[in-house]
């Protein structure tokens, strides 16, 4: 199947992009790897009247520290994010995260802003961002406004962008010392989406004290949810015999996962509990 007719522009300035947004608002759509949206166009699922290819926006592709915030721009390639280094650094898990996404072809073309902005309830990238407390700059040509990756992702493939607004940028506090990570996730075949993904941050203080936990799941619901609050409130400051799987099994049993009739809610728990165990393992032998 091909494309509904659409007319296309490359606009040459984030001004311009802009501008044409304002003017189609829910009849255009924005595309720049196109990894997402072009399967979408050719299956008519999308059926813009007109697209707005950002390729030429050299300058959302930037990445840069300012301040304590590693500023991460829209058009970012996935393998630019596995490789720089500056997210290597500062943003380790995003790094990671990146990686494991797709295949060779996918992650030389796909952006960190268009995989954040398609918000696939099991992708990578919105779930790190999720646990890194990632705050998303959105532009308009009235404005620009900041939200963070809680209130951003709404539902399956639904965000709070509006439909003049383009992402610019994705900000992700900088790791702090003696902070490790984790991120675990299963899927089929590689290269597939997961079934189930879990990811974690930790500073480990002194000795077995924990400075603060960070916990995140996808594939369980319509958006990849933060599950701090299921663990254990002893198990959250210090680490003990057993703190891992006491975690996991908590969490495992708390989370709400919704039901899906391709893969049993009962399958996805033990991922779940298994994952959790592990990527809390990883996180807490890298903040050693």
């Amino acid at each position: 199947m091909k494309p509904a007719k659409f007319s296309y522009e490359a606009p040459r300035t984030l001004d311009e992009a802009l501008h044409s947004l304002a003017t189609w608002r829910d009849n255009a759509k924005i595309i720049a790897g196109g990894q997402s949206l072009a399967p979408m166009l050719n299956m008519r699922i999308a059926r813009p009247d007109r697209l707005i290819d950002i390729n030429r926006l050299t300058e959302l592709g930037r990445i840069a520290v300012d301040r304590e915030r590693l500023a991460i721009g829209a058009m970012a390639r996935h393998v630019q994010l596995h490789r720089d280094a500056l997210v290597k650094r500062h943003a380790p898990m995003l790094a990671h995260a990146a990686e494991t996404i797709g295949h060779y072809a996918i992650r030389q073309r796909g952006t960190i802003g268009g995989s954040v902005a398609h918000a696939d309830p099991a992708a990578q990238l919105p779930l790190a961002t999720l646990t890194l407390d990632a705050e998303f700059e959105l532009r308009s040509a009235a404005g620009a406004r900041t939200l963070g990756a809680d209130a951003f992702f709404l539902s399956v493939f639904t965000t709070a962008l509006e439909p003049d607004e383009l992402l610019a940028a994705i900000h992700v506090p900088v790791a702090r010392p003696q902070e490790g990570w984790g991120f675990r996730l299963f899927n089929r075949r590689a290269g597939d989406f997961a079934i189930v993904a879990v990811a974690a941050t930790l500073a480990r203080v002194e000795g077995a004290v924990i400075d603060r936990l960070r916990l995140a799941i996808a594939g369980v619901g319509p958006v990849p949810i933060r599950v701090d609050d299921l663990v254990p409130p002893e198990d959250a400051a210090t680490v003990t015999a057993g703190w891992s799987a006491r975690i996991a099994a908590a969490v495992a049993t708390a989370v709400e996962i919704e039901d899906n009739e391709k893969i049993s809610v009962v399958f996805r728990r033990e991922l779940v509990e298994r994952l959790t165990r592990d990527t809390l393992d990883e996180a807490l032998e890298r903040a050693s």
